[in-house]
């Protein structure tokens, strides 16, 4: 049913399927949003909806997204700027991959297909996208760019190739930044992630640690806080110390990273990761390598996450070895445990059990010495509770008395006296692993020489585009489907001109993501990534509009990426994102849609029964965007009936197009113009949903004019329906279009302009000021807006209400916020 009968009783039907396909050829044709005209005198704006994976067609989710970011874009034309808001498709990765695995198909096939059906619905679903702009990330014309910034990062030593024990995914059968586990999970399949021993790339993202973390002082109050939160905390700066504890038997010291080097007077023992490599190297040769090997294995079985659980019973193994304190020359003996990782600080720590909880575990596990340092309770050996708060120091030589920071700052001027030590900064942040065992992925352009080792691919041999899927198996068996294309692994060496190989890697699909934005400013250029004068004009993005769920990975990357190509000198700015709105998710009865639960709600049904308006507004006005949709509490149907009432506006305004409209009715005005105020007030600090609610107040407000008011001949009952006109071209673009032509106008409504305002129509004659004794409302008094406090005092007093709540007792005090609030207290 495409069709809303009339409930007021006129002979005009609102068919939204009829409109659509009366509006979207048109709008083809017209190209209102496109950004690229050279002669555009208008102020440039930057909006950007983080871009979709063609995993499928668009879905509830989608529709969201889309519809919140089409507001901002939409209003901001209508404010008069050009506004780029373009869209492409993050188009390779593991889905496609695993699709064509299962189908038996190419996932270059599967992927174009999924982009084509997403651009119609985008198209249908009328976003106002600039379509001049749009690419793929799959395209070699896109990758291409990939593999020359990672040549760049090659030369500056941002990108390397090394050891390392990396988080693996044994169903997907490839490795994952850490970043992409998410409760020991892959992000990807839920699958439990493990450990594997790989050589493996990486970009030196921790070299930009420090900037990555104050420059968030560009985006605060304009990015969400949490978001600015998960990134410090996954940073995870702290200062501390280095400090060198000799191991009896080892030529060179062994470094750990500590926060308290005060407490140095109180290890009584020193632990290593059991996968690390000072761990085999320590045991080998001793009574305990046997015992180490086997613990070994546990530890690798078991996930990090368990790993880390302060209530997991403490294992270990001693490897008959011991370490120098350097404070006080003791020995202390060596474990081999799992609670200590390999991959934070150095893989080693010194133990220091009465003021760490984990390390008292241990201690109370293995009968280890407990020695209090600092005096800050009762005895933890005694409790089993350590203690980590503040206090003077004890059993500490030359720190004993001091509190924290007297003795942390007097523990590092010893340790730099003795050569033993010194003041450092460690961060939680790994650098970035960027190398997968995938087939659909941006190449690694890198050779491999017998002779002159890795070498980079020369630019002007750029793309290495991959090879056809045809004949290779996609199915994940722990290397890249790459190692069986012979004839294109087998390549020269670009420096020897010898026989060599191509690095079979493909790079984590985040790098695609984190450098998109750019591209959007110069998209066809065939000579470099993007011409510097082209970002210059566009960016930085004014409007970045995506899900939380990125709130570490794309948006860190992409932030590491701008900082690097700053530094290159490609970029004027160091933040790529001036602001940042997060929308929420789209349930259903409280839950995340699936096929599984059995609520699944698909927008290509939505969209059938109630019309792409329809859903837009209810995905606009459900409530604050941050905040999630539940769909069983919405109603397409009743934001449907709402569209039907003010289109018919349109059909009843009786004035011809032009008409004076200051002679109009001058209650109507006044409305009207608050509500394009309010309206503007509220798209502008992302309060969408209000800005619908004063919309929808003028419908109701025109509505009443025209039937028992100034009816539909007077010159402020056109005004107020353009103006309803203007502001649905926001949510409603197709019953906006439709309105905006029956009011006797051409195409588009989405340029016409945003209503001017008249501040003089903004002035109340009256308002309402509410009177409450002891906090409850007692009366409602009509003043002048520039009433004083000492005349609302009076009059609230007076008041009826008040009188008879007070019943003769004596008044406390009164406190008088004029014009609008009057409480007094009783005595």
């Amino acid at each position: 049913m495409t069709v809303t009968q009339d409930p007021e009783g006129t002979s005009e039907a609102y068919d939204f399927a009829a409109i659509q396909e009366r509006w979207l050829p048109v709008w083809d044709d017209l190209a209102p949003f496109r950004s690229g005209r050279p002669d555009d005198p208008r102020p440039r704006k930057y909006v950007l909806d983080m871009f979709p994976y063609p995993s499928g067609d668009l879905h509830m989710g989608h529709a969201e997204a889309y519809a919140l970011g089409d507001v901002i874009a939409r209003y901001w034309v209508q404010r008069g700027f050009n506004v780029m808001h373009p869209i492409g498709w993050d188009a390779f990765g593991l889905p496609a991959e695993n699709a064509a695995i299962k189908r038996g198909a190419d996932p270059v096939a599967w992927t174009y297909e999924n982009i084509a059906q997403q651009k119609a619905s985008m198209r249908r679903f009328a976003c106002s996208f600039d379509w001049d702009r749009v690419f793929n990330t799959c395209d070699p014309e896109y990758y291409r760019w990939n593999q020359w910034f990672f040549l760049q990062m090659f030369e500056r030593g941002l990108a390397y190739r090394k050891d390392s024990n990396v988080n693996w995914c044994p169903n997907c059968q490839t490795v994952l930044a850490n970043e992409q586990v998410v409760a020991e999970l892959c992000e990807r399949c839920d699958t439990p992630v493990t450990k594997k021993k790989l050589t493996q790339w990486y970009l030196r993202i921790t070299d930009y640690a420090d900037r990555l973390l104050d420059d968030m002082e560009q985006l605060e109050g304009k990015w969400p806080e949490k978001v600015l939160l998960m990134q410090r905390n996954w940073i995870g700066r702290s200062t501390g110390a280095e400090v060198e504890f000799a191991i009896e038997g080892r030529d060179e010291p062994v470094t750990v990273y500590t926060t308290r080097p005060d407490t140095l007077f109180g290890a009584t023992f020193f632990v290593v990761a059991a996968d690390s490599d000072l761990a085999a190297e320590l045991a080998a040769g001793t009574s305990a390598e046997a015992e180490f090997a086997q613990y070994l294995e546990k530890v690798k079985q078991t996930s990090e996450m368990d790993r880390l659980d302060s209530g997991r019973e403490k294992t270990g193994v001693f490897l008959e070895r011991y370490a120098i304190n350097p404070v006080n020359g003791e020995r202390i003996p060596v474990w081999a445990s799992d609670y200590v990782l390999s991959d934070y600080g150095t893989g080693a720590i010194m133990a220091v059990p009465a003021h760490d909880q984990r390390d008292l575990d241990f201690a109370r596990t293995f009968g280890l010495d407990v020695r209090v340092v600092v005096e800050a309770g009762e005895d933890p050996s005694q409790t089993g509770f350590a203690t980590a708060d503040d206090g003077p120091h004890v059993n500490s030589g030359p720190l004993d008395g001091l509190d924290k920071q007297e003795a942390i700052d007097a523990i590092i001027a010893i340790l730099e006296e003795r050569g033993t030590g010194r003041p450092a900064i460690n961060y939680r942040l790994r650098d970035w692993l960027i190398s997968r065992q995938r087939y659909w992925g941006t190449p690694i352009p890198i050779v491999h020489c017998p002779s002159c080792g890795e070498v980079p691919v020369p630019e002007d041999q750029l793309p290495v585009t991959l090879p056809p899927a045809e004949g290779l198996d996609l199915k994940p068996k722990g290397t890249s489907p790459l190692g069986a294309a012979t004839e294109w692994v087998n390549t020269t060496c670009p420096t020897c001109g010898g026989p060599a190989l191509r690095d079979t890697d493909t790079m984590d699909t985040f790098v695609d993501s984190s450098w998109y934005y750019l591209r959007y400013a110069d998209p066809n250029n065939e000579q470099a990534a993007f011409d510097p004068a082209e970002v210059r004009r566009w960016l930085p993005v004014d409007q970045y509009v995506g899900g939380v769920t990125h709130a570490i990975l794309h948006l860190l990357y992409s932030r590491f990426f701008t900082k690097v190509l700053h530094d290159m000198g490609l970029l004027d700015f160091t933040e790529p994102f001036t602001r940042l709105l997060n929308q929420g998710m789209v349930v259903m009865d409280g839950s995340a849609m699936s096929k599984s639960r059995g609520n699944l709600v698909r927008l290509s049904d939505e969209l059938a029964d109630h019309g792409v308006d329809a859903i837009r507004l209810t995905m606009v006005f459900a409530g604050p965007p941050e905040d999630d949709i539940d769909w069983a509490e919405v109603s397409p149907s009743g934001s449907r009936k709402f569209l039907a009432r003010a289109w018919r506006l349109a059909g009843d305004v009786a004035s011809a197009p032009g008409v004076d409209v200051e002679t109009g009715d001058p209650d109507l005005r006044k409305v009207t113009h608050k509500a394009v105020h309010d309206a503007a007030q509220a798209l502008e600090s992302l309060r969408f949903n209000v800005a619908v609610a004063r919309t929808m107040e003028l419908v109701n407000a025109t509505r009443k004019a025209i039937d028992t008011g100034c009816g539909p001949e007077d010159p402020a009952v056109r005004e107020a329906v353009e103006a309803v006109a203007v502001m649905l071209s926001l949510v409603a673009p197709y019953t906006a279009e439709d309105m905006w032509a029956r009011l006797g106008h051409g195409p588009s409504v989405a340029l016409a302009g945003w209503p001017d305002v008249d501040p003089a129509l903004l002035v109340e004659e009256s308002v309402t000021c509410v009177v409450q004794v002891a906090g409850k409302v007692r009366d409602r008094l009509e003043v002048p807006p520039i009433i004083t406090e000492d005349e609302l005092r009076a009059l609230a007093l007076a008041a009826p209400g008040v009188v008879k709540a007070l019943e003769g007792r004596d008044i406390r005090t009164v406190i008088v916020r004029a014009p609008k609030l009057v409480n007094i207290v009783p005595a």
